[in-house]
This record gives C-alpha cells, structure tokens and sequence, in this order.
C-alpha cells in the first residue's frame, strides 16, 4: 500500500512574482485556503498517511499552515466563534503525519523527490506537484484511482490529461500505442517534451502526480543534469522503462495550473462558483461584471 507522498515545495515561483517574493506560492490562497491545503486534501482523500514537504528557509509558513496555532484557536474560543474555531481546526490532519526536509541547492524536480529517500526506505510512493491543483468530478479522486492500479500492477502510474491538439508543444506529451479512456492506464512508450503540433505523439500532457516505486531513488542517484541543468524526474522515468512498463493514467478530473498567473484565476472562478457559502453570491458578481 502507498502511504508517502513527496511534496515538492521548495521552488520559488518565478512565474507568480511579485506576490512570491514574500508569499510562498502555495500559499496564495483559492477563495478561502491556500493552494497547497486543497493538493495535501487529495493526497489524504487517496489514502496518504505520510506528506513529505521538500522544503526552502523561505516556506516555514507551509509547515505552520498544517500545525496548531493556539493563540488563535484560545482567543476564537474565548469570543465564541466556534464555527471560524472549526474551520482552522479542520486544517489539522488527524492520523496524518507532516515531515519537511530541506533542498539545499535548486538542482530540479529529480533532485527535490531525491532528497526524501531516507524517508521513502524500500516503499512505493506517490509526488504531487503542489502548484496544480486537480479538481474531481467524482467521490474517489484521480490519485486514489492510480494507487489502486499501482496496487494491482506493481507499475509505475504518470498522470496525463488530453489537452487540445495545437496546445501540445507547451506540455510533455506521452508517447502511447492507443490513447486509453478517463480512468484507465496504459503502457506508455516515453514522454516528449513541448513536441511541434505536427510531431506529437499523442494529445496526453503529463499533468504533476506521478506514483513511483522505491527503485526511481536508485535511478534518481544515478541520473546526470538534463534540461536546465538540473536532474530531471523525467530522466528517472526513462530510464525505469528500460527495466520495466511505466502506465500513463488518463485522469477524469479537471486540472488548474495555480502557478501561472492566468491558470491561478482560472482556478478562482471554478472553485468560487462552487463555494457552499460564497458561491450564490460570487456567481451574482461575475454576472453584475458581464452586464
């Protein structure tokens, strides 16, 4: 069973300046909770039991987010607001525990789940890219679908979503024999990076979860800089599918890029609209502004 799950959050956020210069970028906030609440809920919905946060001296408020803040909870207390009391206790995840490790030097996304494998010993594991959110169409969540093929398999799962067809050279795009239905898994036979529209391999866009099992670490430590100068996970992943099938899982869910700007905003109206308390109420501006 997969328990761990590595949270890269050591990245600056270049794309979401000026706000995070001061502000990690996982913690600007989606309606009324940052970012990275809504990635480590997935996570715990799939069955997580351990997160582990690859973490920058510039994000002590990411592990802060998840900790007690008994000041605030005494004082919501002592003037009765039980209901906001409720809402800050319900970030506290019971049963779940919190590990942080800190990436030294900026070497990329392979260097950064590298740095867990003390943690990670000989288990499988699931990465989630904290700054792309993934919204469910259904009960049981993408990543619990892909743990669950994981379990039955034993192979590795990368996340893909179709993306439109002269979108694909911004995206690293599978290379799969057939394209499988939302919800399922099929061997893929590598991953093209931002290929020309007339050269893709398919129309599938690896989207930021991936479940991986302990032997990527062994791959990882032996993997050289790639792309930017820096160790690719990427990498890792080919060099796995020279020793075994590697799956792409075409996810049913919806995915919101809250790194970028226009992908952040995107994400605001779609988890607005659906607010249990603010969504009547935002739904009547985005009207009052179309009018």
């Amino acid at each position: 069973m997969i328990k761990k799950a590595i949270f890269p959050v050591a990245g600056l956020g270049t794309r979401f300046l000026p706000a995070s210069k001061s502000i990690p970028k996982e913690m600007v906030t989606v309606v009324d909770r940052p970012v990275i609440d809504y990635v480590v809920n997935e996570a715990v919905q799939a069955g997580i039991e351990q997160i582990i946060f690859i973490t920058h001296s510039s994000k002590d408020s990411i592990e802060n987010y998840f900790d007690h803040n008994f000041e605030l909870e005494t004082m919501l207390e002592n003037k009765n607001k039980l209901d906001l009391l409720e809402e800050v206790k319900k970030v506290i995840l019971a049963n779940v525990s919190i590990v942080s490790v800190r990436q030294s030097r900026p070497l990329g996304l392979g260097h950064a789940v590298l740095c867990a494998k003390h943690i990670i010993g000989n288990e499988p594991f699931a990465v989630l890219l904290p700054d792309v959110l993934v919204k469910e169409n259904s009960t049981e969540n993408d990543l619990a679908r892909m743990i669950q093929r994981f379990n039955s398999s034993k192979t590795a799962q990368i996340m893909v979503e179709a993306v439109p067809d002269h979108l694909v050279d911004q995206y690293g795009v599978v290379d799969v024999e057939t394209v499988p239905n939302e919800g399922k898994s099929v061997v893929m036979r590598g991953i093209v990076e931002k290929p020309a529209v007339d050269k893709a391999p398919s129309n599938l866009s690896v989207v930021g979860r991936y479940v991986l099992p302990a032997k990527i670490m062994q791959l990882l430590e032996q993997t050289p800089k790639g792309a930017g100068n820096e160790i690719q996970l990427t990498d890792a992943i080919a060099a796995l599918q020279k020793l075994e099938n590697v799956e792409a899982y075409r996810m049913k869910g919806q995915t919101f890029d809250c790194g970028s700007k226009s992908g952040y905003l995107k994400a605001v109206l779609h988890y607005g609209i659906e607010h249990p308390i603010l969504g009547d109420e935002f739904k009547r501006m985005i009207r009052e502004l179309s009018l």
